[in-house]
């Protein structure tokens, strides 16, 4: 079974109609995918839309056996620091979120005002999907900012996604290259990140992980056996035409049963809480 832990809907941006819940489903049936979670986006970086996430959940409540809602909101929201977003979160919670992402802020990931987001998620049990680039939730080489929120907030599960953190699988990283080619030296920040901290996790989608995986698949091997458990399967599928080619990569690298369950499903379902008759 797959789970895929990172997929959106509705138009996102101006060139591309995007996905409506058929049109994703139909994407999820073609790549063998049981459920998606559906993310909401709320802050103006990166995309040409927003997808708030009173439309995600009238979307997934239309699939409940297949979709499952996550919300956001963007911590610039009204005058700086008065911003309190636990009422917002919790609400949304209690109408069936399961999770805070994506989260696209472009300020520090440790920034001031992102820190009631996070204390919000931690008091709520919502795992935040941090994508992390130039400027969105951005940090310095071997992500000191990250490591200071996984450490100032123990019961938030942050979820690792995009250029900056993947790049980080290698000891080796040029900071002018988002998406590095070539061997992998051990040691990367991102393993010892997810060896340190149980309350980080990482998805596997874009081309950011695929990147990270294909560039040396004999690392990618000791890397999902070692990390299994930390790793969730995902794809950030947004389009009908889009590759996933992190299904076919996955389906043909040499995995344990062990590792491959975790990864596909068995990690989702317990982050998540899904009920896995459905």
């Amino acid at each position: 079974m797959l789970i895929d832990t990172h997929a959106h809907l509705g138009r996102l941006r101006h060139s591309d109609p995007g996905l409506d819940p058929e049109a994703l489903l139909a994407r999820m049936d073609e790549h063998g995918i049981a459920r998606a979670v559906v993310l909401a986006v709320e802050s103006p970086e990166e995309l040409d839309y927003y997808v708030p996430t009173t439309q995600v959940l009238s979307w997934c409540a239309e699939h409940p056996a297949r979709l499952i809602p996550f919300c956001a909101c963007d911590p610039r929201h009204r005058y700086p620091g008065r911003f309190d977003p636990y009422p917002l979160l919790a609400e949304y919670a209690a109408a069936g979120c399961r999770g805070f992402g994506e989260h696209l802020c472009g300020l520090p990931v440790n920034d001031p005002l992102q820190r009631p987001v996070y204390e919000a998620c931690a008091r709520l049990g919502l795992p935040i999907l941090l994508h992390m680039d130039h400027h969105i939730n951005r940090d310095a080489m071997r992500l000191p900012g990250l490591e200071q929120i996984l450490r100032d907030y123990p019961e938030l599960t942050i979820i690792g996604h995009a250029q900056h953190f993947w790049r980080e699988i290698s000891a080796v990283v040029d900071p002018a290259v988002a998406y590095p080619k070539g061997p992998v030296v051990p040691g990367g920040r991102v393993e010892q990140l997810l060896t340190e901290y149980p309350n980080l996790m990482a998805d596997l989608s874009a081309g950011s992980a695929f990147n990270a995986l294909s560039r040396d698949p004999r690392h990618a091997v000791g890397f999902l056996e070692r990390m299994h458990s930390k790793l969730l399967f995902a794809t950030d599928v947004l389009s009908a035409t889009q590759r996933l080619d992190i299904v076919p990569f996955l389906a043909e690298l040499p995995l344990s049963a062990a590792a491959r369950h975790s990864i596909c499903a068995d990690n989702a379902v317990r982050l998540l809480r899904l009920d896995v008759a459905r």
